[in-house]
């Protein structure tokens, strides 16, 4: 079990931190990521592209525009001292086009929930409490924002999972975190919740500045 790590900080993405961004997901080990730039689940439809553009480029640049746009943004980084060492996407689950098409992630009920959806963390900086330290950043944002529920999507595996395909992360962080089991539609992907607290800020999180 990787423990939190306490030497993070965790902070919004803008366009002033988007060459940070960009670090973690052109990283050795991340292509994944950098054919889908975190915006797979926030695309409803058929994507049309303009001639010359690859997938790939297309996702950058929405996923850039919305840090542009920020409201809100749409995901948090970590830091270890200045340097990027990890990413997780988040918002109001209503931003995420796609969950509402998917059998397993398709909504439980009416009540407003915030969604966590994919964490990057870069080979090198893997089994070091990184993205512990993002789902603490990302509870304390959420409470900030105001959302009242935050749910996720994870993996819950008997035997751990190739790393390269936990971007949902594994349900026992999760449970360290105190989210609750609300529905189960494939018997390794959970869906979790968390009532979130408005007092009271973890310590990974810092302020948006």
């Amino acid at each position: 079990m990787t423990a939190p790590a306490t030497d993070l900080v965790v902070r919004p993405l803008t366009l002033a931190r988007w060459p940070d961004l960009e670090a973690i997901f052109n990283a050795r080990g991340c292509s994944i990521a950098r054919g889908c730039w975190c915006m797979f689940y926030r695309l409803g439809g058929k994507l049309t592209l303009p001639p010359g553009q690859t997938r790939a480029q297309h996702h950058r640049a929405s996923l850039r525009a919305l840090a542009e746009a920020g409201k809100p943004p749409p995901g948090l980084i970590a830091y270890r001292g200045k340097e990027p060492v990890g990413w997780v996407s988040l918002g109001p689950r209503e931003q995420f086009a796609r969950l509402a098409k998917s059998p397993v992630m398709k909504p439980v009920d009416e009540q407003p929930v915030w969604s966590i959806v994919c964490f990057v963390v870069p080979p090198a900086h893997r089994h070091q409490g990184v993205a512990h330290a993002l789902l603490q950043g990302a509870i304390a944002f959420a409470a900030r924002r105001r959302a009242r529920l935050l749910e996720a999507y994870p993996v819950d595996k008997a035997a751990r999972g190739h790393d390269d395909w936990m971007w949902f992360g594994a349900k026992s962080m999760y449970d360290r975190a105190g989210f609750t089991e609300v529905a189960r539609r494939k018997p390794q992907r959970p869906v979790v919740r968390l009532a979130v607290a408005r007092a009271g800020t973890p310590a990974h999180e810092t302020s948006a500045t």
